[in-house]
């Protein structure tokens, strides 16, 4: 089904198991998707939470979207589920970038401002110094988004994580995660990576 996420923000049908679930709104109509998002909340939630279950594809409900991991989902603009991840909600929003502690809100606003240009569905890209970039931060090299992991760059495809080369350590590269993000990770905070990436 079209509900797989990929680094760029992207929804696509591949066969990519997901390691979480979480939503940006209601974006289908029957099983097709027929919007990029519904808002600014773009949550990354558990796959198991208390044992609720819900169908997807209900109508008038949030879309279910799946990550391969955390990573992914952090390039493609969403935080965690501040019900079903509340330690990892928490031990993000503790690791914000700032002098006060954020609100969800003002992590959703921030958020939304820094993953798309202003009135479009395009993503934006943050030019930033390749050294000091952290683990778990995904960069843009041509149309291929590539994940900093390990003092290397992996290549990620719709199959999964590819072809590992060395990071550069001169010069900018466009970043696909957030910049609120990336000082979250930068501070600290243990994301989630597929060990296939390693």
């Amino acid at each position: 089904m079209r509900n797989r996420v990929t680094p760029t923000g992207d929804v696509v049908d591949v066969p990519l198991r997901g390691a979480w679930t979480g939503n940006r709104g209601v974006l289908h109509d029957g099983h097709e998707i027929v919007r990029f998002h519904a808002g600014d909340l773009w949550i990354t939630c558990a796959l198991e939470f208390r044992g609720r279950w819900r169908e997807q594809w209900l109508p008038n409900r949030y879309t279910h979207l799946f990550f391969p991991d955390e990573a992914v989902s952090f390039a493609a603009g969403h935080r965690p589920c501040a019900e079903c991840r509340r330690r990892a909600y928490t031990a993000y929003r503790d690791a914000w970038p700032g002098p006060a502690t954020p609100s969800a809100a003002g992590m959703n606003r921030r958020l939304h401002a820094e993953r798309l240009v202003r009135g479009t569905h395009l993503r934006r890209r943050h030019e930033l110094p390749w050294a000091g970039l952290p683990d778990g931060v995904f960069v843009l090299r041509g149309r291929h988004p590539e994940l900093v992991v390990g003092g290397q760059l992996t290549e990620w495809t719709t199959a999964g994580y590819g072809t590992r080369r060395k990071l550069p350590r001169a010069g900018t590269v466009p970043v696909l995660t957030p910049p609120a993000t990336v000082a979250v990770l930068r501070a600290g905070y243990p994301v989630q990576i597929d060990d296939s990436a390693r």
